[in-house]
This record gives C-alpha cells, sequence and structure tokens, in this order.
C-alpha cells in the first residue's frame, strides 16, 4: 500500500471514529432526557399519587420528597444538553471532556438520600 492509500484509509477510520463518538453523544443526551423525565414522573407520584392511594393523613413528606425527585429531572435534562455542547465542542477539537465529578457526586449523594427518604417513607407511612 503506498503513502496515498495509507493517507486515505486513515482519513476514512478517523471519520468514522468522529461519527460514531458524535452518535454516542446524541445517544447519551437522550440518556440524559428519559432520565430527566422518568425522575420527573416519579417525582409526580412520590408527591400526588402515592398520599392519595395510601390515604396518608400527613402529605407533607411526599411532596418534600417529590419535589427534590422534579428538581433532579430538571437537572438531568440540564445537565444532558450541556454535557451535550461539551463534548460536541471536544469532538470538532480533536479532544476528550470528562464530565464534572463535582456534579456526578452531587448527583449520586442525591440520589442516594432520595432512595432513603423514600425508604423511611415506606416503612413509616401511616
Amino acid at each position: 500500500m503506498d503513502q496515498e492509500e495509507e493517507l486515505v484509509r486513515r482519513t476514512a477510520e478517523t471519520g468514522d471514529a468522529t461519527r460514531r463518538t458524535r452518535l454516542a453523544n446524541e445517544r447519551t443526551y437522550l440518556a440524559w432526557w428519559r432520565t430527566g423525565l422518568t425522575t420527573l414522573t416519579v417525582a409526580l407520584a412520590a408527591a400526588r399519587v402515592v398520599p392519595e392511594i395510601s390515604d396518608s393523613t400527613v402529605q407533607w413528606p411526599y411532596t418534600v420528597v417529590g419535589a427534590v425527585f422534579a428538581l433532579l429531572g430538571v437537572i438531568c435534562i440540564g445537565y444532558g444538553e450541556r454535557r451535550r455542547a461539551s463534548v460536541a465542542r471536544a469532538v470538532r477539537q480533536g479532544e476528550f471532556v470528562d464530565a464534572d465529578p463535582r456534579l456526578m457526586l452531587g448527583l449520586t449523594v442525591v440520589g442516594v438520600l432520595l432512595g432513603l427518604a423514600l425508604l423511611v417513607l415506606i416503612v413509616l407511612a401511616p
């Protein structure tokens, strides 16, 4: 294989890798949206549906948990767009960008706390 053919082959491989990376970025963006929408659905269920069907006399804990779930859903959707844009920019520049470790830790902590709050509501619900 001569140098020109090798250059054409490498250029095609680079283009394919860039295309795959862009498509993966799009799938990840949509996953952030799915997560956000699911979390918003959980928020609605936790704050309104569960207390209604459980005939709970105390509403506020469910409302608080539902509101935090709603906030988490909005953050997921917003961060998904921010992440999509930063990865797209990095791909155009031939670079790599990590997810913000502070935000990932924050989302993890909030998720664990929400899970524990739901566990408390399940166990202690009147």
